[in-house]
């Protein structure tokens, strides 16, 4: 038998995205003519990696993907869409959109696409402070930031702390584009030819289905990477993250990845890099 090529796949330990990998990170479905080496990283560190290309495959945020772009096509599966809801802004009490905009805001790195959605909310150059995604709730709790930016399941959770939401970025980007956040997204470096990037995306795409058909049992696996979270609780973010969007963006995620790409080139945050092209 052929040897297998070697496919290090770069995703978050967070339950999404551990949910979307069940099938091959168990050895649950069969991976083809290839060995997917599971390289679990904060997304900030995957980001950073990816402008090195190391990775030939990796979760990034799409705020990186203009910077990688040379090196790397974004695949149609596997992204992260806040559809009517996202990365939210919460305080101790309620503040405007105008308020915050002369606040200090903890975020949770500047290459994470909920920095730049907010920057297109607030405005480019907003006073902010950089702090791990999972210690922002304690941070603004103990009052070293007026308000935070918070990602993955502090969405559900920062009301434990007494905070509120002051804006709901996906939210927000739905009402005034009638579209869908985009968040995340998994992509394949060029360099690995046509057919190897044709066939591993649809192999990521088998991955995505099989852990949606065994839901029951890819939340279970999930749940070990679900940071204070019950089993009700990871099934809902996992939810949230892992859905139909998922298997394919679709015309409507593709028009709102295009869309997030052009306002974040308007403002100066990002290279322009549209039209983008999605590997099917």
């Amino acid at each position: 038998m052929a040897d297998k090529l070697t496919i290090q796949l770069g995703h978050s330990p967070d339950p999404d995205d551990a949910f979307m990998f069940y099938g091959l990170a168990t050895g649950k479905m069969d991976s083809g003519p290839y060995n997917f080496v599971h390289i679990l990283q904060d997304i900030q560190t995957l980001n950073e990696r990816a402008m090195k290309s190391e990775l030939e495959v990796s979760a990034i945020s799409l705020h990186a993907y203009p910077y990688v772009s040379k090196n790397y096509a974004l695949m149609a599966c596997g992204c992260s869409m806040g559809d009517g809801y996202g990365p939210m802004i919460v305080a101790k009490k309620p503040y405007t959109v105008e308020e915050l905009k002369n606040l200090r805001i903890a975020i949770p790195g500047t290459m994470t696409t909920a920095f730049l959605a907010a920057s297109i909310a607030l405005g480019k150059g907003f006073k902010n402070v950089v702090k791990p995604f999972d210690e922002i709730l304690d941070y603004v709790e103990k009052g070293h930031a007026d308000a935070g930016l918070i990602i993955h399941e502090g969405q559900l959770t920062y009301q434990n702390q007494g905070l509120v939401c002051c804006l709901d970025l996906g939210k927000w980007w739905m009402e005034r584009t009638g579209l869908p956040l985009p968040l995340g997204g998994n992509v394949i470096r060029r360099d690995l030819g046509t057919e190897n990037v044709l066939a591993v995306t649809r192999k990521l795409k088998e991955s995505i289905q099989f852990s949606l058909d065994h839901r029951a049992e890819a939340v279970k696996h999930a749940l070990k990477y679900a940071r204070d979270m019950n089993v009700e609780l990871a099934d809902e973010f996992v939810g949230m993250y892992v859905n139909k969007w998922t298997l394919d963006y679709g015309p409507r995620g593709r028009e709102a990845v295009n869309r997030l790409m052009d306002e974040g080139a308007a403002i100066g945050m990002i290279p322009k890099c549209t039209p983008v092209e999605f590997i099917e």
